[in-house]
C-alpha cells in the first residue's frame, strides 16, 4: 500500500489504515532477495556437495565388496549404505546436521537485520512502509524457508547420489523390520522435515544477535561461535545437567523415525525444545528491534 493511498483526498490530516502483520508481497521479495544472493547458493552447493563426498567415500571403501563399517557417519546408518542408497539420505543428514547445516542457517539468520543496517538499507525497508513487527516476521519466516531448503537440498543430493551408486529398494530399519521403498521414501522426507523444524532454535538466536548489532559479520560470527560453543558443552559429561536443555542435544532423535514402532519421545522433546527457543529468543529479537535507534 502506497502513501497515496493512504490518503484521503481531501487535503486534511491523512487517515492511514492499519496495516497487516504479513503480506505475501513483502515475504516474496524477501525470498527473492535471500536466495539471489552468491552467500546463499554458495552455502546451499557446498551443503549439495557433502552427500556426494559421503557416497563416492563409501563407494571407494566397499569396491571390493566388502561392506562400510558402521562408524561415527551417522547413528546406524553408514553400514547399511551398501545394501540401499536410501540409508544415505539418513547419513548425510546425520552428517551435516551438528555443524554444516546450522552453521549456514546461523550464516543466514546473522545477517538477516544486521547485513541490512550495515547496507544502509533498514531505514528504507522500515518507512517502505513495512514496519518492525512486519519485517521481523518476513526475515524469520524467510530463514524457516531456507532451513527446509538447505534440508531438502542435502536430502535430494543424498538421494540422487545413493541411486547413482548404491541399489535401491526395500530396507531394513533399526529395528530389525522390513518396509518397503516407498515407505522409506516417505520416512526420509519426514526426517527431513523433522530435521529442518530442528534448526529453528538456532534460527531465531541469529535473528536475535543480528538485532544486536549493525555489522553483519559480526552477527554471523557470533551466531556460529555460539553454536560451537553448545556443541562443545554439549560434549561435557560434567555438564550432563544442562545437556536437555541445550538446542542442539535431541538434533539426532531424527534416526527414531526409522524404528518400527516409532519412537516418539526424544523426538517430540526435540520439537518442543526448538519452539521454546524459537519463542524466547524470537520474543527477545522482536523486544530489541522494536525499541532500537534505527541509524542506517
Amino acid at each position: 500500500m502506497s502513501r497515496a493511498e493512504t490518503a484521503s483526498g481531501t487535503g486534511a490530516e491523512a487517515f492511514v489504515r492499519p496495516r497487516p502483520l504479513w503480506t505475501l508481497g513483502l515475504f516474496r521479495d524477501e525470498l527473492r532477495t535471500t536466495f539471489r544472493r552468491w552467500r546463499t547458493l554458495a552455502l546451499l552447493g557446498v551443503l549439495a556437495a557433502v552427500p556426494v563426498l559421503v557416497g563416492i567415500a563409501v563407494r571407494i571403501e566397499t569396491g571390493d565388496g566388502s561392506s562400510s563399517g558402521g562408524g561415527g557417519g551417522g547413528p546406524a546408518f553408514v553400514s547399511q549404505i551398501t545394501n540401499n542408497g536410501l540409508f544415505l539420505v539418513f547419513t548425510a543428514l546425520a552428517a551435516t546436521l551438528p555443524f554444516f547445516l546450522p552453521m549456514a542457517v546461523g550464516v543466514i539468520a546473522g545477517d538477516a537485520v544486521a547485513g541490512e543496517a550495515g547496507a544502509g538499507t533498514l531505514r528504507y525497508l522500515l518507512v517502505a512502509p513495512a514496519g518492525r513487527t512486519r519485517l521481523l516476521l518476513t526475515k524469520y519466516a524467510t530463514v524457516m524457508v531456507f532451513c527446509l531448503a538447505a534440508t531438502l537440498v542435502v536430502a535430494v543430493s543424498a538421494l540422487a547420489v545413493g541411486a547413482l551408486l548404491f541399489p535401491l529398494g526395500d530396507l531394513t530399519t533399526i529395528s530389525g523390520t522390513r518396509i518397503t521403498f516407498g515407505e522409506g521414501l516417505v520416512r526420509a522426507l519426514l526426517i527431513a522435515l523433522v530435521v529442518a523444524a530442528s534448526l529453528l532454535g538456532v534460527a531465531a538466536l541469529g535473528l536475535f544477535v543480528s538485532t544486536l548489532t549493525n555489522s553483519g559479520v559480526a552477527a554471523m560470527a557470533t551466531t556460529v561461535g555460539l553454536l560451537i560453543t553448545v556443541q562443545i558443552l554439549d560434549q561435557i559429561p560434567q555438564l550432563h545437567a544442562l545437556h536437555p536443555y541445550l538446542f542442539s542435544h535431541h538434533w539426532l532423535s531424527f534416526a527414531d523415525l526409522m524404528r518400527e514402532p516409532v519412537h516418539w519421545d526424544d523426538l517430540t522433546r526435540n520439537l518442543g525444545l526448538q519452539a521454546l527457543y524459537a519463542a524466547v529468543f524470537g520474543s527477545a529479537a522482536w523486544a530489541r528491534f522494536t525499541g532500537k535507534d534505527i541509524t542506517a
